[in-house]
């Protein structure tokens, strides 16, 4: 019998540790968030790139280990864009015995007539999406919706906030829709995207290309990431010191009234009592560490039982 090669034994123990760091920062996320519960049944919206077959994966996982009962679906929709390979994900689906559904809408036509030549089809195709994702989760009767954005989705999305729109706003991870039909969750939302994008290939995903539509990249989000690599390169704790920040809110330092409502801010003073750290001292893991969170309800996900 062939023994195995020292090069596939190294990849096998990789794997093993980093599905293991990501199961357990999924953990911590539903815990403190609520995502997953006792008698869900969960849509995972998978398009086929590495965050949605890697969440799908991660959450079968989970499944195995969660001590109640937790349905998944998942569910892929076919937007009609020239060159999708429809018989792709149908076949992993049913090789790893998923339950799935493949619904088939044509709103790249319905995009193509709306948005001028050489405008990005990214904000009017989401718009679509969404709005067909949540119909069929009724349909499913889904209690959740489970979407595969990552660490790096959710502080690019406050910089351009912001930047461009002036609002303090990011993902959050858990959601109601605004006709509370829906409740979208984004359990990987504290998860590293090099590791996500690692775990995929080495879990050898069949991945579907997120650009047959042939639309320009959003350009300011992709400025956005460019930045933040600049600023890791200074200093490796800038991606996870943002997502720390998304629970560290001080809003006695902020200006809205709505919140501060008619109390009177107090504290140290940013700029009079020099509170300024070095990057040694801000050390962010993306781990919530600043703020207490409240005791998990006893129903939800334990760690104990994803680190085994």
């Amino acid at each position: 019998m062939k023994s195995p090669s020292p090069t596939s034994e190294n990849t096998g123990a990789r794997l093993r540790r980093l599905e293991k760091r990501l199961l357990g920062q999924l953990a911590q996320t539903s815990e403190a968030f609520k995502l997953l519960e006792p008698g869900d049944r969960v849509m995972v919206a998978v398009s086929g790139g590495k965050d949605s077959m890697s969440l799908l994966s991660l959450l079968a996982r989970i499944r195995e280990r969660a001590p109640f009962a937790l349905e998944l679906i998942a569910v892929n929709l076919d937007q009609g864009h020239p060159g999708f390979p429809t018989d792709v994900l149908p076949s992993y689906f049913e090789a790893r015995g998923f339950d799935y559904k493949i619904i088939r809408e044509d709103t790249y036509s319905i995009v193509k007539s709306k948005i001028p030549e050489g405008r990005t089809y990214c904000s009017l195709c989401s718009r679509l999406r969404r709005g067909i994702l949540y119909n069929v989760a009724q349909e499913l009767g889904c209690t959740k919706i489970a979407l595969g954005h990552h660490r790096e989705d959710t502080i690019e999305t406050l910089l351009l906030n912001l930047l461009y729109s002036g609002q303090i706003k990011a993902m959050p991870a858990r959601l109601q829709s605004d006709d509370g039909r829906n409740i979208v969750i984004r359990p990987l939302l504290e998860c590293a995207e090099a590791e996500i994008a690692e775990y995929a290939a080495l879990m050898q995903f069949p991945i579907v290309p997120c650009d047959l539509c042939g639309s320009q990249d959003n350009l300011k989000r992709q400025r956005i990431k460019r930045l933040i690599s600049e600023l890791a390169g200074e200093n490796p704790n800038v991606r996870g010191n943002l997502l720390a920040a998304l629970g560290n809110v001080r809003v006695t330092h902020l200006l809205d009234r709505a919140l501060l409502g008619d109390a009177e801010p107090r504290g140290r003073d940013t700029w009079l009592d020099a509170e300024v750290h070095s990057p040694a001292e801000t050390a962010g893991s993306g781990v919530r560490t600043a703020s207490p969170v409240a005791a998990p309800d006893e129903s939800l996900i334990p760690l104990s039982a994803l680190r085994r």
